[in-house]
């Protein structure tokens, strides 16, 4: 089992700013990757970003340039940088993880931060 704690989520001005952070527990060393995935009001669940258990990263081809993953592997934990933060980004950001576990593949999902973008 893997434990995702979402925070970091909140109100921000379009233009500004948030790092999201998920920290992580359970059986770590099962992980072989980590995304970022978020749902605005109304709309499906979206693939936001994804990192790698070797760290390489991928990311929606609409967001690159505004949205940075990251994760550090001694504190368990994964980020998520946002810049330039637009109207449209609203909505609630989870995180993911994938394990891999005695051959068999898992997924696990945090609880979600929200992510307000208004003036």
């Amino acid at each position: 089992q893997v434990h995702l704690v979402e925070s970091g989520g909140g109100l921000v001005q379009p233009g500004g700013s948030l790092r999201l952070t998920c920290l992580a527990s359970g059986l770590i060393f099962s992980v072989k990757s980590m995304a970022w995935y978020r749902q605005a009001p109304g709309k499906q669940r979206e693939w936001v970003a994804g990192i790698g258990s070797a760290g390489s990263t991928d990311y929606a081809d609409s967001l690159k340039g505004r949205f940075t993953i990251s994760r550090d592997y001694a504190e368990d934990t994964l980020y998520l940088q946002i810049n330039g933060l637009k109207p449209e980004d609203t909505g609630v950001y989870f995180c993911h993880a994938h394990t891999v576990v005695a051959g068999k593949d898992n997924d696990y999902w945090g609880q979600g931060t929200q992510v307000t973008v208004s003036s």
